[in-house]
């Protein structure tokens, strides 16, 4: 288990502490939602989540097969409903992989992509769009 406790600290902004480690980091509510945008907002973390999930788990599988995943890059693009309740409608991953894996390595990896935590964990509602690329 791992704790993170959050403070309110005014202004539509909160502090996150990572309990185990100690870090912290910032929330703000997004511009078109009555905050000034100037850090994460709690929908952006969802959606950093996902595709850091999505690069690490891939990474966690790689480190004992041996692969090379230097160079892999994230985009992650959320898209929030136009209807109520505000919510994240859809999530498109673009995932940039090193051109340097095998056939089966690459469908193990798609899987991998598919199965991270936080993508299992998300409600189902949420459109998400996985597009792999081997650059």
């Amino acid at each position: 288990m791992v704790t993170v406790k959050l403070e309110y600290t005014g202004d539509l902004h909160t502090v996150a502490t990572h309990e185990p480690s100690r870090a912290t980091m910032d929330t703000d509510a997004p511009t078109d939602n009555q905050g000034k945008g100037e850090t994460f907002s709690p929908t952006d973390l969802c959606a950093t989540a996902l595709g850091s999930c999505m690069v690490t788990t891939i990474g966690i599988k790689g480190q004992s097969r041996g692969w090379d995943l230097t160079g892999a890059k994230v985009r992650v693009d959320k898209i929030m409903s136009a209807d109520a309740p505000r919510r994240i409608a859809r999530l498109d991953v673009d995932l940039q992989l090193p051109d340097r894996f095998n056939k089966a390595e690459k469908r193990e990896i798609v899987e991998i992509a598919h199965t991270c935590p936080v993508y299992l964990s998300l409600n189902p509602s949420i459109e998400m769009k996985v597009n792999l690329r081997w650059v």
